[in-house]
């Protein structure tokens, strides 16, 4: 079982417990603030909760031994998710993300924190070559939080997002290994 402890944060595998707060986080809870800011722009259908739990069951191995998604805990309690998807195998690029549903929790160190661990699990357990993630103009912690850690901004495609009736630039970051390896010497 993984379990990461920074200072503030733990990342862990999900247990039948973290899945069921994971759910009310992101379909059942009244105010869904995260989905403010996390891909506001992407369509996202209800699924039932059987149904959510057996996609996370099909989808969390990205590389063999290594998951697709850890939740990030503070003191036991479960408050948001780190997660990875293929862009290219062939070069071994992955496309990473952190969610923080719980926002007695943001902008506290939180999500810089566990994203930082996120990246140098994957770095450190795999022979990934680049991790990048994609966010949108409007969502500044998590550019900084990327910036934070080392990633680069590569690519601002301009007014290619639209949330709530605005157009915002589509931002891409990333990183190379050697740069990660490079920070944390």
């Amino acid at each position: 079982m993984i379990n990461i402890s920074g200072k503030l944060v733990t990342l862990k595998e999900a247990t039948e417990k973290d899945l069921d707060g994971l759910y009310y986080w992101k379909y059942v809870e009244e105010e869904q603030a995260a989905k403010k800011w996390n891909g506001p722009y992407i369509p996202e259908p209800v699924i039932s909760k059987m149904e959510f739990k057996q996609h996370w069951q099909e989808t969390n191995e990205i590389i063999p031994n290594t998951p697709s998604a850890l939740t990030i805990h503070v003191n036991e309690k479960l408050i948001g998710i780190v997660s990875c998807y293929w862009v290219d195998k062939h070069t071994n690029w992955l496309e990473t993300g952190i969610v923080i549903y719980d926002k007695e929790y943001w902008n506290g160190g939180y999500g810089t924190e566990a994203y930082r661990l996120w990246i140098d699990y994957l770095f450190t357990t795999t022979d990934l070559h680049r991790l990048g993630m994609s966010t949108w103009s409007g969502n500044i912690r998590m550019m900084r939080a990327a910036e934070k850690i080392g990633m680069k901004e590569e690519a601002r495609i301009r007014q290619a997002r639209t949330v709530e009736g605005e157009y915002y630039d589509a931002i891409k970051m990333g990183m190379l290994r050697s740069e990660w390896v490079l920070l944390n010497e």
